[in-house]
């Protein structure tokens, strides 16, 4: 199997395409590596060739090409002629659809995280995500009329490990699944910059505790300022979400993050949850 290679949008490695579960009989590889082929599209991606699926799973080429065409075949994919590369089919549009109306979070937030983005003003994008392995995926966005403002929007993906939305994430995990994750993380750093990463992410987890809200200064992306908050699971069945609200630094200096919209975030965090109770 070939070298895995970083993941450009996420600041990550992609996971293996190997079997995960060996000599677990149940569990299709094949199948596996269907998936991880279309977890490969980017919302910035239009098409992609095989070329780059290959380099973005770290498949062999001829198994690459054999999973797109079936992809292809059954709508998955599309196939592009004059390029040679593939989007996305519409069914992958369905199955995203059909995954948020099965969670019913978002819906409820948006008005509030509209209200929020209003209140922020130009600059501010306010967003919740959930975890999709190693990045944070965004499953509502809101921001104000202004012009300037992050150019995120819903399936976009982000670091798990190094953005606000990410660690605020982290910090809200039970103490042992943080533990597995943080283990995870290590494994996938590189020796180097794996202390650095492991401080940031303890620093996120004591902010979290002290004052609800996590503030991240550049560390996703050097001009861009950001603050973070958990959204605990709100029944049995839900997954644990975070809030984040972010932009440029120049726009949300750190004194307004940390005075006005970090304790703003956080009680949107407990207005969502207390709706959500009612679901």
């Amino acid at each position: 199997m070939k070298k895995r290679t970083s993941n450009p949008e996420s600041g990550e490695a992609p996971a293996s395409v190997g079997d995960p579960f060996p000599g677990d009989r149940q569990f299709v590889v094949a199948l596996h590596r269907g998936l991880e082929i279309l977890r490969c599209f980017k919302p910035s991606d239009t098409a992609l060739g095989n070329q780059e699926l290959a380099q973005r799973t770290g498949l062999p080429r001829a198994t690459v090409s054999r999973l797109t065409y079936t992809l292809s075949k059954v709508g998955y994919l599309v196939y592009l002629e004059d390029s040679g590369k593939y989007r996305m089919g519409i069914p992958v549009l369905g199955l995203g659809f059909a995954c948020l109306s099965g969670v019913k979070i978002p819906e409820t937030a948006q008005p509030y995280m509209q209200k929020l983005a209003e209140e922020a003003g130009n600059g501010a994008l306010i967003a919740l995500g959930g975890r999709d392995r190693f990045s944070m995926t965004y499953l509502a966005c809101a921001r104000s009329s202004g012009m300037v403002s992050l150019q995120l929007n819903v399936g976009s993906r982000i670091s798990l490990a190094r953005s606000g939305m990410g660690r605020a994430y982290i910090a809200g995990l039970p103490k042992d699944d943080r533990a597995d994750l943080m283990e995870a993380i290590k494994e996938r750093s590189e020796p180097k910059q794996w202390p650095a990463l492991r401080d940031g992410i303890e620093d996120a987890i004591d902010q979290v505790q002290s004052r609800g809200f996590y503030l991240n200064l550049g560390e996703w992306q050097k001009e861009v300022y950001s603050v973070g908050v958990p959204l605990k699971p709100l029944q049995n069945h839900m997954p644990l979400m975070a809030f984040n609200c972010g932009g440029p630094s120049y726009l949300l200096p750190k004194e307004r993050l940390e005075e006005e919209l970090g304790p703003k975030l956080v009680m949107l965090s407990e207005t969502v949850a207390a709706a959500g109770q009612r679901l």
